[in-house]
């Protein structure tokens, strides 16, 4: 397993690119999300030595620039300078936290129970039913069949070259929970988790966790990396043997 601080400098290193985004870094990191995520800017990565008034106007006229009103900062302990006690005074809201955890690979086996399928997403079929789960519980805008056809591409393309999967979790053959992992410098990084409320509390998490840690070993991966929400999955991860080493938070700014 990776050192405290390469689990540090891994974490920081975390930032996700969509499909069809667009970004920018010049003192932080910007990503512009396209509208089926929602739009809007997401920030993090301040490496600069402007002060953090100066960071958070470039970010800003950048949000501006791209014809974006809402600007989502991620804060990381590696941030420099940080931005928090800015945001705050220019009235962003804190939206969320997570805590950064990590795990050995493979470490102890995660029970999941028998009446759960899980399957690494390969197929158009499949591909429709992560659709089918990603929708409602992340307020999506649905996949057209193009989007289909290229969400498959996508992550058939990682699974040949081993940088990736997505994952998919069955109940009753109906699709119950889905989510993502990335291979980056022996790390696993696992994202993207999602159950229908339908289907909570019967496993689902627990059998998508499971597989990607599999898949991760049989991929070279040593250690697992992921951020945890704290009043949904950070509980679950603790309880599977994943260890806090941190938290981000991120806050919301009206630009």
């Amino acid at each position: 397993m990776h050192s405290e601080a390469e689990i540090a400098r891994a974490s920081a290193a975390w930032v996700w690119f969509p499909r069809d985004s667009e970004q920018e870094r010049s003192e932080l990191q910007l990503v512009r999300y396209p509208s089926r995520f929602g739009g809007g800017v997401r920030g993090s990565q301040v490496a600069s030595a402007l002060d953090p008034a100066e960071v958070l106007d470039l970010a800003v006229a950048r949000t501006r620039a791209w014809g974006e009103g809402r600007l989502v900062f991620w804060t990381n302990a590696a941030d420099s300078p940080d931005l928090e006690d800015e945001l705050r005074r220019r009235g962003a809201v804190h939206d969320d936290t997570v805590t950064v955890f990590a795990r050995p690979i493979p470490g102890e086996p995660i029970p999941v129970p028998d009446d759960i399928d899980t399957v690494i997403v390969r197929t158009l079929a499949d591909v429709r039913d992560v659709d089918a789960v990603s929708v409602p519980v992340w307020d999506q805008l649905p996949l057209d069949e193009q989007g289909l056809a290229e969400q498959l591409d996508e992550v058939t393309a990682e699974l040949a070259t081993g940088t990736g999967a997505r994952v998919l979790a069955r109940i009753d053959g109906r699709p119950a929970g889905t989510a993502g992992c990335t291979i980056a410098d022996g790390f696993l990084r696992l994202w993207g988790a999602a159950t229908l409320p339908g289907f909570r509390g019967r496993g689902a998490y627990r059998a998508v966790l499971a597989e990607r840690l599999r898949l991760g070993a049989e991929l070279g991966a040593t250690t697992a990396l992921v951020k945890g929400r704290v009043a949904t999955s950070a509980p679950i991860l603790a309880r599977c043997g994943f260890v806090p080493y941190g938290e981000d938070r991120s806050y919301v700014l009206t630009v």
